[in-house]
């Protein structure tokens, strides 16, 4: 799928996907185990999908994704590595939001099921508005 982003609409959804993942955060008490488990890194590599497509306007769907993938993982291995001055990065709201803090095979797979949210999200929007 090739098309031109509406930056608009990316940018919102940035908004919204961010709100998502801190709430997730708060209410944990309020979210199923197994859901709260994963929720937050699903919602993160959305956000890294949905980031990418706003910056990368043209750029086909497809390579959104292989690039939001590679972005996630290659931040989860890194995780991987620690120095006082990375984990001093991480032991900031900030620098642990982004970075994360400790490395986690399950992670990968919400990241996977986060991005495909989005390619399901875009292929969804793209019918709809071609119709």
């Amino acid at each position: 799928m090739f098309y031109k982003r509406n930056r608009l609409l990316y940018g919102l959804m940035i908004i919204i996907v961010i709100t998502l993942g801190l709430l997730s955060r708060k209410m944990a008490y309020a979210i199923p185990e197994i859901l709260n488990a994963y929720l937050g890194d699903a919602l993160w590599a959305l956000m890294i999908f949905v980031g990418f497509g706003f910056i990368f306007r043209y750029m086909k769907t497809k390579k959104i994704a292989l690039m939001a993938i590679a972005f996630c993982y290659l931040i989860e291995i890194s995780q991987l590595y620690h120095a006082p001055w990375i984990d001093s990065i991480r032991k900031t709201t900030l620098g642990g939001l982004v970075l994360g803090y400790g490395f986690l095979w399950s992670d990968l797979i919400a990241y996977a099921i986060g991005i495909a949210v989005g390619v399901i999200l875009e292929v969804i929007y793209e019918i709809i508005r071609n119709q």
